[in-house]
């Protein structure tokens, strides 16, 4: 656990997957966020708005944005990395995902400093038939 900061005002790091096959994607980093009140359906507004706003370098990302319907927990503070570089793929049942949109983000396990990703399921669905790269 990351003792730096409480987690009514944690900072996280969403990952924001394009294309899993060409490893596209782009980190958004929040900060002050409370993960006691802050559910998994208000970090995915908050994201998709940060991204359809046009911020700096998300302009391909605009179009995908509204696409984006599912989260899954990637790492956390000092927590061991996962050998793939775009999504945790190391839980077989997929327990990291993030099923109840209602639910907090502490409910799910987030602290300060955790790593997030975001994308579409139907896409990720997909990819873990295939897990393979494409250059």
């Amino acid at each position: 656990m990351s003792d730096s900061k409480p987690i009514s005002d944690a900072t996280l790091t969403i990952r924001v997957i394009k294309s899993f096959p060409y490893r596209t994607a782009k980190n958004l980093v929040l900060h002050s966020l409370d993960l006691t009140r802050l559910t998994v359906r208000e970090l995915k507004e908050r994201v998709k708005n940060e991204i359809i706003q046009g911020k700096s370098g998300w302009k391909p990302y605009t179009a995908f944005a509204p696409h984006l319907d599912a989260m899954k927990l990637y790492t956390k503070a000092h927590g061991t990395k996962t050998q793939n570089l775009i999504i945790n793929m190391e839980d077989k049942n997929d327990e990291l995902l993030f099923r109840d949109d209602g639910k907090t983000l502490v409910d799910y396990g987030c602290e300060h400093e955790t790593e997030i990703s975001f994308f579409k399921l139907a896409d990720y669905e997909e990819y873990k038939k295939n897990p393979e790269d494409k250059w």
